[in-house]
């Protein structure tokens, strides 16, 4: 939907002007008056008045006759201008970029008054919050755009009028560089007319807009074969002002037409011609990141399958960049697809008011992108805006930094000095994990590993409590376990519904799933992520990961055994992809974070290819497979685990 334009009170200054001046002060509602001819100089700034969307807004004002056009430039330096019109007979008019100044941030717009009356225009920035001086031009482009016949005095048309008009440099444009020339009409609900438009200097188009986002166009007379006249049949939905337009097929025509509006009732559909007209070409083609551009669903455009006008727009991407997709219409329910070069289809209907369509991407694949911009109704036709912008991190993960960001705790213990049988690459996993995210730059220095004989009850627990008073509210804290888990017996309660409390084996001892969620409730972290990988781990999920800010991989369910990786050399298949998943493999869009959501399912692709068929046991000797087991809790799927340098990019995507 079009921006909502409030009245501004910000005080304005008026650049000396030699046709006329300005008034003194502001009108009654605490705008700002502005004549034809004359510049004036504002600034947006903290305290204005705003729009609903957060812009900062200063309003002019001016009278208006029916049929007068105009044109009004808004130009800044220190912010990216946005104009708004907004006047009688439900004038609506917006524009971001000039269409004439290709790269410019500049905003300029014509537009035509369908109705007698007062016209505000507000000067506005893209952007919520901008602010910064500018300068606003008005000027006249005179009073309608069609050339009358002699003793026409207006571009007022009625029913039973036929006048006639040329085409010619100078005259409005259409964004697609056709002339176009306006008439204003007051029509009634229910009146049919038949509207021709005719030439023999060019190929003649016509288009009519009007109350209730009324909108039909037609390029040739399918009842007269081979003719390039135009003719149009309508059923007006609406009493009000409606505005018949005078085009070319193509960008540039010139020269003179004859213009008819007469009475349709009664007035049969024309016939099919022997061959389908051609149809209007369909506006779309290449954009750029950055660039906004304009356009028109109209009959004769390109249909889907289900009978929505569509118009293409491709552009080129690369796998991770960030893109914002956006369409707004005041004439249609606005729906967007963008298609990845395999084919991958991403669809956006409604965007935060409901009818605009939003999508900010992140791309999954290097090549050429199609957006396809439609409505969400078939047939539906009219005005709109495109735009293909850089995109933005969400504000949860914006705000999360790079760098050594990660606190770890990395347990690994493969000799167990006679008190367990001995592992094999268990130890190894920690310091794998330890070496790997320290390459990456991830690592924070105060972050501990523990081996064999270090993993001691005394030194786990001391180490946990030193790291987690290091790290502070933007890090990330982890707990890794690699070794033998156990169970024994407990009390049967809600958080431990079997029986069995679940252990993490040390050289000396053992640590309880109790005592463990004890020790993550002293934390003050950004997000906490445990990993074990160890025989019934998946225990320790009711236990640990009960509080906000708490994750959970465990490479078994609570009664079941995991295996050692060998094939990986390591001691775990879990320890093995939670390192590689962590350095950049898991960054399923190529966007430098690795997410809860990621993380989850590299882990389960990883599991289902490697582990599906590994089998494990229960304690008293029942058989079944290694399951994987995650639990995120309160841990959203966008969540960042950790935000990796951009040269771990080139490494993972090898």
């Amino acid at each position: 939907m079009f921006r909502s334009l409030l009245a501004a009170t910000t005080a304005l200054t008026v650049l000396a002007q030699p046709a006329a001046a300005l008034p003194a002060g502001p009108t009654q509602d605490g705008s700002q008056g502005i004549r034809p001819g004359q510049t004036v100089q504002g600034e947006l700034r903290r305290g204005d008045d705003t729009l609903d969307s957060g812009e900062y807004n200063d309003t002019w004002t001016f009278p208006v006759r029916a049929g007068e056009t105009y044109e009004v430039a808004l130009s800044a330096s220190a912010f990216d201008p946005y104009l708004l019109v907004r006047g009688p007979g439900g004038l609506s008019e917006d524009n971001d970029d000039d269409p004439a100044a290709r790269g410019s941030r500049d905003s300029r717009l014509s537009f035509t008054a369908p109705a007698d009356g007062e016209v505000e225009i507000g000067a506005t920035s893209y952007e919520p919050g901008e602010t910064g001086a500018y300068r606003l031009t008005l000027e006249a482009a005179g009073a309608g755009q069609a050339r009358p016949d002699a003793g026409e005095t207006s571009s007022v048309i009625a029913v039973g009028r036929t006048v006639g008009g040329s085409l010619a440099g100078g005259d409005e444009q259409l964004d697609s560089g056709e002339f176009i020339d306006s008439w204003t009409l007051r029509g009634r609900r229910g009146q049919q007319l038949d509207i021709r438009l005719t030439s023999t200097a060019f190929d003649p188009y016509l288009m009519v807009r009007g109350p209730d986002d009324f909108s039909s166009d037609n390029d040739d007379d399918a009842g007269v074969d081979d003719s390039r006249d135009s003719r149009l049949l309508v059923t007006l939905p609406a009493d009000g002002e409606y505005q018949i337009s005078a085009t070319s097929y193509e960008a540039g025509e010139t020269g003179a037409y004859r213009l008819a509006v007469l009475d349709g009732a009664g007035v049969s559909a024309p016939r099919p011609a022997s061959e389908a007209p051609s149809a209007r070409p369909a506006r779309g083609g290449e954009v750029t990141l950055g660039e906004a551009v304009s356009g028109s669903l109209a009959g004769g455009d390109d249909t889907l399958n289900s009978g929505e006008y569509v118009d293409r727009y491709r552009f080129s991407g690369q796998r991770g960049q960030r893109v914002a997709v956006d369409l707004t219409s005041s004439a249609f329910d606005a729906y967007t697809m963008v298609i990845t070069p395999s084919g991958e289809q991403f669809d956006n209907d409604d965007g935060e008011d409901g009818t605009n369509s939003r999508q900010d991407l992140v791309l999954p694949e290097d090549g050429d992108y199609e957006v396809q911009v439609t409505s969400y109704r078939p047939g539906e036709t009219g005005s709109y805006r495109f735009s293909l912008e850089a995109g933005r991190e969400p504000p949860r993960q914006a705000t999360v930094p790079g760098g050594p960001r990660v606190f770890a705790v990395m347990v690994g213990v493969s000799d167990y000095n006679g008190t367990a049988n001995n592992l094999a690459f268990t130890d190894e996993d920690a310091r794998k994990l330890s070496e790997t995210l320290g390459r990456e730059g991830s690592l924070n220095e105060a972050s501990v590993v523990l081996t064999n004989a270090e993993a001691t009850v005394e030194g786990v627990r001391d180490a946990f409590r030193r790291v987690a008073e290091a790290a502070g509210p933007d890090d990330m804290f982890l707990f890794f376990f690699s070794g033998h888990g156990s169970q024994e017996p407990t009390p049967v309660t809600g958080l431990e519904p079997d029986g069995k409390a679940e252990t993490l084996v040390l050289v000396d001892g053992e640590i309880l799933d109790t005592e463990l969620a004890g020790l993550f409730d002293t934390l003050d972290t950004r997000l906490a992520l445990l990993v074990v990988d160890s025989c019934f781990s998946g225990g320790f999920a009711r236990n640990v990961v009960d509080r906000p800010g708490v994750m959970g991989v465990f490479s078994s369910e609570e009664d079941l055994t995991s295996a050692v990786a060998g094939k990986f050399q390591a001691g775990g298949y879990l320890s093995h992809f939670v390192r590689a998943g962590m350095s950049g493999a898991a960054d399923g869009d190529g966007d430098r974070l690795v997410t809860a959501g990621e993380l989850a399912t590299y882990l389960r692709r990883q599991f289902r290819v490697e582990v599906e068929d590994v089998q494990a046991t229960t304690q008293d000797g029942q058989r079944n497979y290694q399951n994987l087991v995650i639990d995120r809790g309160g841990v959203q799927v966008d969540d960042v685990i950790v935000r990796l340098p951009v040269t771990t990019m080139a490494s993972a995507g090898q």
